[in-house]
């Protein structure tokens, strides 16, 4: 009996954690596309990515018909998101544990999306390139 009541809390925390978990991952992937991760320097537009247990923010949103520049910052990352590639651009490399490394990206034209990910394949980014 004590087994039995004992299984059904755990299962009960096990679930609730999850749901917890879930939820909070969801409102987190939202909040990081309104983040204003572009800015315009010297008539390139440099697109600020961080990567350390993803990508943040996952979707960006660029001027399309500018040389770009993709700055990728980690700080203390070991996991696969700081292995990138980028098929579209025929990009694959490895990032520093820490420190920033720049991507060009030749202009895009407006309506062109540009998708990362990581060496595993389990995180991804997009950036939607627009007028």
């Amino acid at each position: 009996m004590k087994q039995t009541l004992f299984s059904i809390l755990v299962a009960g925390v096990l679930i609730g954690g999850s749901i917890l978990l879930t939820t909070k991952q969801s409102s987190g992937d939202s909040a990081s596309a309104s983040v204003d991760n572009v800015s315009v320097v010297d008539g390139t537009q440099i697109i600020a990515l961080t990567a350390k247990g993803g990508y943040s923010p996952r979707i960006t949103k660029a001027k399309a018909d500018m040389p770009t520049v993709l700055k990728v910052n980690t700080k203390g990352t070991f996991d696969c998101s700081s292995s990138i590639a980028i098929p579209s651009l025929g990009y694959r490399g490895n990032l520093p544990l820490s420190g920033a490394t720049d991507i060009p990206i030749p202009p895009q034209k407006s309506g062109t999306t540009i998708r990362g990910l990581c060496g595993m394949g389990m995180y991804d980014f997009s950036i939607n390139f627009e007028s």
